[in-house]
């Protein structure tokens, strides 16, 4: 009886404990985002790198950056499951409501979205648009929203972190990517850059009246999951970094203000650094002046604040679209 009394006890204290880290966190969202690097203590954290090791190739000689700074994130290889069979609703039969987030894409007049709401939980989307094989990739701890051609293969979650930010992999070889880079960062194509294509953070009500029919990504994903909930509490707006990053006394914005940058790199490897030129667009700011006109890479490029889909677009002086990326301010000094 004693022993049923002691366990009842600890028991308790720590449903007390539990539930004041919760209130400390202000919210089960903001308590599981934050303490949730604690469940790679439950999975088996090293299969990135030992995948490699099975092909005779050694990491810390075929790599980018310190093996230090490759954090696990919490999830496993793939413990974060990237769509690779999507389906697609229309504007009059998807859940999502015209105020949802997307990346939306257009190839070769096919017009495609993908909501937020799906890529919070999947972080990664295989698919093919207007012909063009594709991934679309999201990282909701840096609003990075990063578009490439995948060829013939498909790209996963690693699980594995870099300067907070998502870390992908390539399935027919295990090459970890860096993906606001869009660069190999360890593995057999190290140092290998993916193609990007253009991609547009908006909102669904200003990409269908943009793009009409446009197909939206389904919620029939195979997977259980509450879409339309947003699973990291108030992390999008708050100040808090979960992650180290370096670099932030660099940082003039606020953490989370949101920037779309461009970066063409060059054919030098910097370890732990981005090599060639870059250049970061505040929102706030080009909201305000509508278009800026910047020196990039011995030329100028112009960034546009489109009033109809409320985003920055980056565009060569011709009009050509030039690939970016949205992010959270804090990313931009830590990345380059």
């Amino acid at each position: 009886m004693e022993r049923i009394t002691t366990a009842i006890t600890k028991i308790s204290i720590i449903g007390l404990l539990l539930s004041t880290l919760v209130i400390q966190a202000d919210g089960l969202d903001n308590f599981k985002l934050r303490y949730f690097s604690l469940t790679k203590h439950f999975h088996n954290q090293n299969q990135e790198l030992d995948d490699l090791r099975k092909q005779n190739i050694d990491p810390t000689k075929n790599t980018r950056i310190d093996l230090t700074e490759l954090l696990d994130g919490g999830p496993p290889k793939d413990g974060i499951p990237s769509i690779d069979n999507p389906r697609f609703d229309t504007a009059e039969n998807t859940p999502f409501d015209r105020d949802e987030l997307v990346i939306g894409v257009v190839i070769n007049g096919e017009a495609k979205a993908y909501p937020f709401g799906i890529l919070n939980w999947h972080e990664i989307v295989n698919d093919t648009v207007g012909g063009t094989n594709l991934t679309v990739s999201y990282c909701p701890l840096c609003d990075t929203a990063v578009v490439f051609e995948r060829g013939n293969t498909t790209y996963g979650v690693s699980g594995k972190l870099y300067q907070s930010c998502l870390i992908m992999y390539d399935r027919a070889d295990d090459t970890l990517y860096s993906q606001p880079w869009a660069i190999g960062i360890i593995g057999p194509k190290n140092n290998r850059s993916l193609n990007r294509l253009p991609g547009v953070k908006t909102t669904l009500g200003a990409w269908l009246a943009k793009h009409p029919s446009s197909k939206i990504l389904s919620t029939v994903t195979g997977y259980k999951r509450d879409y339309l909930r947003y699973p990291y509490g108030s992390y999008y707006t708050n100040n808090e970094i979960l992650f180290p990053v370096r670099n932030q006394n660099q940082r003039q914005l606020h953490p989370k203000a949101i920037i779309n940058y461009v970066w063409e790199p060059d054919h030098l490897t910097l370890k732990n650094r981005f090599s060639g030129v870059s250049h970061q667009f505040s929102h706030q700011e080009l909201e305000k002046v509508g278009t800026k006109v910047v020196d990039f890479n011995g030329r100028k490029i112009k960034a546009i604040w489109d009033k109809e889909l409320k985003t920055v677009i980056v565009e060569e002086i011709d009009g050509k679209p030039i690939p970016s990326s949205t992010a959270f301010a804090f990313v931009y000094p830590a990345f380059f």
